[in-house]
């Protein structure tokens, strides 16, 4: 009976219910979109820079990720191969080894970081090979062999073909020095990848700097993002009864800046969100205290026939509940379908073409349409409108009958 009530009174005055569904409408829709785009941004941010340089996961010396000391290796790469190619999660690894040293052209010297890949295993981990803009990429065989970030060999003036004096220092503490030739320019569009480093082959780096076979880090990238932890745990399990000197990190620990960027993002949006909602339900309340005050005088008949405060207070009760549901249904519906087709056919955003490249982001972006973006956006706006209308509601609580009847 109730029920019936309440859906009458929702469209007594149509033109207003209906303004009231629509602002919630609006911001159940421009939740969810919004929601679903930040989520996507941020599964896009994480995909290129985990391929850009970390991987998903690296197994490490006990702490070479807080001091890059030479002499921290992983000794037995061929140990860690044999463990990582028997488990469940992991798509692809490879091995690396890096140290700062300096490189020099005929008339300039720079500090670089040191890389060594291995060229067959590295285009399944990185999409370096991707971003050779000029020359080619490393090949198995290659030896005195460079590739050089374009920032760095713009400072150098070395093109492709050009020599490299590298010095640097080994494993043992003895001298590495040789000289390079650039055979392909790099540019990842992350300033500080372009400026400071070189790779080379693997083999050679470790001839180089001597290293007795040995590696700074095998890097793993795994199925998806959401396997990362079961991959992390598994690898660990593996290794606690092999060597209890190797550390296993994960995306978030290699790359801390990125996750405090994420979170401030996260902050600043679900701000800018809650300031939304409160708007919208400020307009809920609004509704129902005119409610109130106009139906006063109906209120004090009902509770003259014998219908006490609480069933009065269930009643706009559930009127507010009817409002907030029909909007936030419809308002999740129109936000999933917009959310779906900007997931099928992206969004490119004009001016921000400079952010984009700065963080290595491709130019056409993608909302993530997901069922967390789908219930914390309605679930949001439901649960904030609904008590948004419980104050006119407990004001009906203290009606009295005989007051309420003289009302105008």
């Amino acid at each position: 009976m109730n029920f019936i009530m309440a859906w009458r009174n929702i469209w007594r005055h149509p033109r207003r219910s209906i303004l009231t569904i629509a602002a919630i409408v609006f911001a159940t829709m421009l939740l969810v979109f919004m929601l679903s785009w930040q989520f996507g941004a941020y599964d896009t941010m994480i995909d290129a820079t985990v391929k850009i340089h970390t991987g998903h996961i690296q197994i490490q010396a006990q702490g070479y990720q807080d001091q890059r000391d030479m002499r921290k290796v992983v000794p037995d790469p061929n140990e860690i191969e044999r463990i990582l190619t028997s488990l469940r999660g992991v798509k692809s690894y490879t091995f690396r080894a890096e140290d700062f040293s300096l490189v020099s052209s005929e008339n300039r010297t720079y500090g670089v970081l040191v890389i060594g890949i291995d060229p067959q295993k590295e285009p399944s981990v990185s999409t370096l090979e991707d971003m050779i803009r000029r020359g080619r990429f490393l090949e198995a065989g290659d030896r005195r062999s460079a590739l050089a970030g374009e920032i760095l060999a713009d400072n150098l003036n070395s093109p492709v073909g050009g020599d490299l004096v590298l010095l640097g220092q080994g494993r043992d503490g003895s001298i590495a020095a040789t000289v390079l030739t650039i055979k392909g320019i790099f540019n990842t569009g992350q300033d500080e990848f372009d400026r400071t480093m070189i790779h080379i082959p693997l083999e050679y780096f470790q001839e180089l700097y001597n290293m007795r076979g040995a590696v700074h880090m095998a890097v793993v990238l795994c199925d998806s993002l959401t396997a990362v932890p079961a991959v992390k745990e598994r690898i660990a399990g593996a290794l606690s009864g092999i060597d209890s000197s190797l550390a296993v990190l994960d995306w978030k620990e290699l790359n801390p800046g990125l996750v405090q960027a994420i979170q401030m993002d996260l902050v600043s949006g679900f701000i800018f969100y809650l300031i939304l909602i409160i708007v919208v339900a400020f307009s809920i309340m609004n509704t129902f205290l005119m409610a109130v005050f106009e139906r006063t005088r109906e209120f004090g008949v009902m509770m003259s026939m014998g219908m006490g405060p609480g069933r009065l207070m269930g009643l706009l009760l559930m009127e507010s509940l009817g409002i907030t549901l029909i909007g936030v249904v419809i308002g999740t519906i129109a936000g999933a379908a917009v959310t779906w087709y900007f997931q099928i056919h992206g969004m490119v955003i004009p001016g921000a073409e400079e952010v984009a490249r700065q963080f290595g982001l491709p130019e056409r972006m993608f909302p993530q349409l997901s069922f967390l973006s789908i219930a914390v956006g309605a679930g949001i706006v439901l649960i904030l409108t609904v008590l948004s209308a419980l104050y006119p509601a407990f004001k009906v609580k203290g009606l009295k009958p005989v007051e309420a009847l003289s009302a105008v």
